[in-house]
């Protein structure tokens, strides 16, 4: 690669960076689950976000949580953390779909809010939850911040610099082995993978290229694992007859040394392999990592800092408080763009059961 190449690499990489308030402001996270532990409070305390409280139907899970993390108040009580709170706080929902249509009415009209994905267990869910927000006038973002990962925000720095090219094709694979036991409300959830996971993935495509023509896919169950729903996935995202995009996962893939998770991205000039390592010995992960091929040449590493875990939960809070305080003018995940996810999503599943063209045996 020629030291132009790699100046123009270094010169998107240093604008490859999520939106942030300049005056951060105080956040009611509602939830103390896994995710909220593994990654929203990491991410707040490596960004300098101030958590004002911490709510939780389970009192001893908030206050141990709360504790371990520095945040004033733990409390079982919605009403009490916003009596005891500024006024200028921003919410963060972190409870499973089916929970949230049962926490935005609790809200103040007009409050901004994180919501965590997926926008409700189905597409009914999600425009109920969207009638909600405009109901009582609030400023909702759900958190799809897979595309806040520091290598998803260098990628497509780097391709917005038209160094690949013209991206004709985008594969995400995720062969991994997943402990869906660290979740219990998922034991008993009649969709599983495309709901709970590859909506990251889905989300992902859509920030690239936008709403897919059709969305052709098949998602099934695992022996191995009897009492879950489905598992594992294919998902065709059809964007005309030159790009090809899909998403593969199997997530009862218990041999290691053949796990993989990434995303790649090939272009007329070049490509681009981008390595999602929290997938790969979840939840401790290991690092994430970027590199780069032009034609006939060896790959080159793409210097990038920080994982999708926590540091994209930076992004997905940090946008919402941009937007809110004047700093950026857009907010990407907003509950209006997260049902064009929300109905991709619907359509894979429709897909899986409906589609496909049985063999003519005669």
């Amino acid at each position: 690669m020629s030291a132009d190449f790699h100046s123009r690499i270094e010169q998107a990489l240093c604008e490859a960076t999520a939106p942030l308030p300049r005056n951060p402001r105080p956040i009611i996270v509602i939830g103390a689950g896994g995710i909220v532990h593994d990654a929203h409070l990491p991410a707040y305390r490596k960004a300098g976000f101030p958590v004002a409280s911490l709510v939780d139907a389970d009192l001893v899970k908030a206050t141990a949580l709360a504790q371990k993390y520095s945040v004033p108040l733990a409390t079982a009580s919605i009403d009490e953390a916003i009596r005891k709170s500024p006024n200028d706080r921003v919410f963060d929902v972190a409870v499973p779909a089916g929970a949230i249509l049962d926490v935005l009415p609790l809200l103040p009209d007009g409050a901004a809010v994180l919501i965590q994905k997926p926008m409700g267990n189905t597409l009914d869910e999600a425009e109920q939850i969207l009638a909600i927000c405009r109901k009582k006038g609030l400023t909702a973002a759900v958190n799809f911040q897979l595309r806040y990962a520091p290598v998803m925000l260098a990628a497509k720095q780097i391709t917005d610099a038209g160094l690949l090219g013209q991206v004709h094709d985008m594969e995400v694979v995720v062969r991994d082995y997943m402990p869906w036991k660290l979740w219990t409300f998922l034991s008993t959830a009649p969709r599983l993978e495309i709901l709970y996971h590859s909506i990251h993935y889905v989300d992902l495509v859509r920030s690239w290229f936008g709403n897919p023509e059709r969305v052709l896919a098949k998602t099934v169950r695992n022996p191995k694992t009897p009492g879950l729903a489905a598992t594992k996935s294919v998902i065709t995202l059809d964007y005309g007859d030159w790009k090809r995009v899909y998403i593969a996962t199997n997530h009862d893939h218990r041999f290691k040394d053949s796990q993989r998770s990434y995303v790649q991205w090939e272009g007329t000039e070049g490509v681009l392999h981008a390595v999602m390592g929290v997938n790969l010995d979840y939840p401790q992960g290991r690092p994430d990592s970027l590199r780069i091929a032009m034609p006939e040449e060896n790959w080159q590493p793409v210097p990038t800092m920080g994982n999708w875990f926590p540091d994209a939960f930076i992004g997905s809070m940090g946008s919402l408080q941009a937007f809110i305080t004047g700093a950026a003018k857009t907010l990407p995940t907003s509950v209006e763009d997260a049902m064009d996810t929300m109905r991709t999503v619907e359509a894979a599943y429709i897909s899986s059961e409906s589609d496909g063209v049985p063999l003519n045996r005669k």
